[in-house]
């Protein structure tokens, strides 16, 4: 059979994949893969907004400040600024596509405040932005003739060739389960995060840390990956996640108490329920281990049912559909995984170590969020970058794919009986091994037993398990190297690092 070929290959099918292929030219032939359905993908679940600085009484200084204090001195202020400088430009590419974002009694854009950010600068739609910007960009990229969605078709391998590493596509898995070689002349790495390789997530099923292992394969260093943001507030319905509560609510007034309406977050932070999402996800745990609970109580229930119901009617509606009321009740909340800060080393255009490879929003690391994202930054990130790696695509010379040549239909690898197994039993480990709390004990156990797994499992090439064990040994290892606590990354038996 024949090998497809394509001008630009874009391995992922959220808002930065679909950002970057709306910014090619029409004349570039652009397949666009998404693992699931085109639906299904973290940028679409956002509740929060996008940061941006719009206020007059704001400063994109304010904005880098608040970035940099949030990232505990591990940000490149550098790319910092680059990216949050574009960010109104961003938000009027997204109105230009349709995005019907929340406005306020003038007719301008309502803006929000978040925990970490010291004034209002989260554009919004409503407490759905993610799902609001996903369905206009992908109803754009439907209707571009340039571009070809592929839905259930996922990436396994990076293909490479030469000395030092060129990228010429990569190894895909068919919806019928066939695996084939899809050369491009440029490849994008837009597969968002990791946080199934944890057994409580915020992230769609599909975030399996594909796009760091297969690049780091291939060549590319990787940073930051110990940077494993827990999101504080995950709906809590019979001992299990059933949906995020956005960090907004927070920002609007919400309350985070203990069972027995007492307020425990003034005595952990100076900010309270404004702290930056590690320290509250921390407090939170801090006070569900030392009173032996399964969550804590967050509570708006003071704000009117009519303001709730305009400002929050995604999660109203999450929370009526476990049978509670925001508006006399409140919420059973917990910490569960939810951001990758690190992943792929990248510029702000996406570049890689591999030449014709780019990795642009959540797999990449740029030094946006150091070590600890800062509170609606993501989205903002996956519209610059997908924009700055189109552009950079399209000012290179024109460059043709590999050509296509026939070549055998490739089978997935051996122990296909293994696998489910070990999947279950590796997002067990890293929860309790390498989760909110983490130690040097912990960290060597975690290293070790998944080496061990990568070396039983070499044989089986082209499974998608290779890719989590590969992304899980590196956040292992990456934080057994770190000692010292920072950010998002606390380690029990270490003090908190110094930050100048």
């Amino acid at each position: 059979m024949t090998q497809p070929c394509t001008d630009v290959l874009i391995i992922g099918a959220g808002l930065a994949g679909m950002a970057a292929a709306l910014s090619l030219p029409p004349h570039l032939r652009v397949a666009l893969l998404s693992k699931g359905a085109a639906e299904e993908c973290a940028s679409a679940w956002a509740q929060g907004g996008i940061a941006a600085v719009l206020d007059a009484q704001d400063s994109i200084d304010d904005h880098v400040a608040d970035t940099l204090v949030a990232g505990a001195g591990q940000c490149d202020a550098q790319a910092v600024r680059a990216i949050l400088e574009q960010a109104p430009d961003a938000i009027d590419w997204l109105v230009a596509h349709g995005v019907p974002f929340t406005r306020d009694d003038s007719g301008g854009l309502h803006l929000t405040r978040e925990g970490g950010h010291g004034r209002r600068r989260i554009v919004h739609a409503a407490d759905c932005t993610g799902q609001a910007v996903h369905a206009a960009l992908l109803r754009a990229c439907r209707e571009r003739a340039n571009i070809d969605l592929h839905e259930h078709t996922s990436a396994l391998d990076l293909l490479t060739e030469g000395q030092p590493a060129h990228c010429t596509g990569a190894l895909v898995r068919l919806p019928d389960g066939r695996l084939q070689r899809w050369h491009a002349a440029h490849t994008v790495l837009a597969t968002g995060g990791l946080g199934q390789v944890y057994p409580a997530t915020t992230n769609p099923a599909t975030a399996t840390g594909d796009g760091v292992a297969m690049a780091w394969r291939a060549g590319c260093r990787v940073g930051d990956l110990e940077f494993m943001q827990f999101h504080p507030t995950a709906l809590q319905v019979g001992g299990r996640a059933a949906g995020l509560v956005s960090e907004a609510l927070r920002g609007e007034g919400a309350l985070l108490r203990l069972p027995d309406g007492t307020r425990f977050m003034p005595a952990h932070d100076e900010r309270a329920e404004l702290a930056p999402r590690d320290i509250v996800a921390r407090a939170i745990r801090h006070e569900m281990d030392r009173h032996g609970l399964a969550f804590v109580h967050l509570d708006i229930s003071h704000r009117p049912r009519a303001w709730l119901q305009s400002h929050f009617p995604g999660v109203m509606a999450l929370c009526a559909s476990h049978g509670i009321d925001i508006a006399t009740q409140p919420i059973a909340v917990a910490p569960c995984a939810h951001y990758a800060c690190g992943g792929v080393l990248a510029d702000i255009d996406g570049r890689t170590d591999v030449d014709g490879l780019r990795a642009i929003g959540e797999v990449a690391r740029t030094g946006l969020h150091g070590a600890n994202r800062l509170a609606s930054n993501s989205l903002l990130e996956c519209v610059v970058m997908g924009r700055a790696a189109a552009r950079a695509i399209a000012q290179q010379p024109a460059a043709a794919p590999a050509l296509a040549r026939p070549t055998e239909t490739l089978q997935a690898g051996a122990q296909e009986q293994d696998t489910a197994a070990i999947a279950q039993e590796l997002r067990q480990l890293m929860q309790d091994c390498v989760g909110i709390q983490r130690s040097d004990q912990g960290l060597a156990q975690a290293v070790q037993r998944i080496a061990a797994w990568r070396e039983r499992l070499a044989p089986a090439a082209g499974h998608a398990l290779r890719n989590q064990l590969d992304v899980c040994w590196l956040m292992a290892t990456a934080a057994a190297a770190r000692r010292e606590s920072c950010g998002a990354h606390s380690r029990i038996d270490a003090t908190p690092a110094l930050v100048e």
